[in-house]
């Protein structure tokens, strides 16, 4: 009986000091995440501002958000720009990342704001396919709200820049002579390094304070 009481006082102090340091060390609250954000784009041709709120599309605006906080945006290339239409871009230059975060797919949001010039929209593959892929409107493109596409940011300084963007190459594979989409996931920024060299990308994207 001495003995067991022994063990147990043992295991009892044992336990004791393990949740004290377990409590010690759960991580601080997150601060809360803004409600308006601006992300200030430094690319090849200069720079441009986006200004995001939450209320035009929550889901969108809080990717974009986690997207931009971690550097997902840097050194990434503008390779589907199309004069009228739009500018696209987000398929990170390294694939193994790219791989990552295409397969992390989330919901659509209403669409609450249009497809007009300097607005800007994830792409999709289809209904709730969203990823990385975002898309700068070049001019009033209203028939994409029917399609699903819910605008989430405003380029709100910079939009000269925007135009300028090389266009030459067009449409992509295999409908124009654009890069592939399939060979920029699994190749990234060499194969586009090696066969669209004018393309313009993105230096650094960041949160504004």
């Amino acid at each position: 009986m001495r003995t067991l009481l022994a063990m147990l006082t043992v295991v009892a102090i044992g336990c004791g000091p393990a949740t004290e340091d377990k409590a010690a060390a759960a991580p601080p609250a997150a601060p809360p995440k803004p409600d308006t954000f601006k992300v200030k784009f430094e690319t090849s041709k200069g720079d441009f501002v986006m200004l995001v709120d939450r209320a035009w599309a929550p889901r969108g605006a809080e990717r974009f958000h986690q997207l931009v906080k971690e550097g997902y945006y840097d050194d990434v290339r503008f390779f589907r720009v199309i004069p009228g239409f739009m500018a696209q871009f987000g398929i990170h230059g390294d694939p193994a990342k790219n791989k990552i975060w295409s397969e992390n797919s989330f919901k659509d949001d209403p669409v609450l704001k249009s497809n007009v010039r300097g607005w800007v929209s994830f792409a999709t593959r289809g209904p709730n396919t969203r990823t990385t892929q975002i898309f700068i409107n070049f001019a009033n493109n209203a028939m994409l709200d029917r399609q699903g596409f819910s605008p989430f940011a405003q380029v709100v300084e910079g939009m000269d820049v925007v135009d300028k963007l090389y266009s030459g190459y067009g449409e992509g594979a295999p409908k124009g002579r654009g890069p592939d989409q399939g060979k920029i996931q699994s190749e990234g920024n060499a194969y586009l390094k090696a066969h669209f060299g004018e393309l313009d990308y993105v230096k650094t994207a960041r949160l504004m304070e």
